[in-house]
């Protein structure tokens, strides 16, 4: 898949796996990694490192169990806005691509 192409999927994937409770990152990755297995760990911890530094998403410390204390993400309402947005493109995107042809 192209990068660029796989960049913005990756993007609404993770936006969209964060909009529920918030999500121990590892586990997030995880379950990414089921659908994307091509995928490193650290490209998606990349991309959810920009979600918090773009303000779409906050991190913050859960309490330890056992060892140390786990990182945890969820979306803050400019991410909502975003995942809001991108599910429209994406629908649109849909529609034209039917309109073309290449998907059903």
């Amino acid at each position: 898949m192209d990068a660029q192409l796989k960049k913005g999927v990756l993007e609404l994937c993770l936006l969209q796996r964060l909009s529920g409770q918030p999500q121990y990152g590892y586990d997030v990755i995880q379950t990414m990694r089921k659908h994307f297995p091509e995928v490193t760990e650290s490209t998606f911890y990349a991309v959810l490192r920009r979600l918090d530094k773009e303000g779409a998403a906050t991190t913050f410390r859960g309490e330890a169990s056992n060892g140390p204390a786990r990182k945890y993400y969820q979306l803050t309402k400019a991410g909502r806005e975003r995942l809001e947005q991108m599910r429209a493109d994406w629908v649109q995107l849909q529609g034209i691509m039917a309109e073309l042809g290449i998907v059903k």
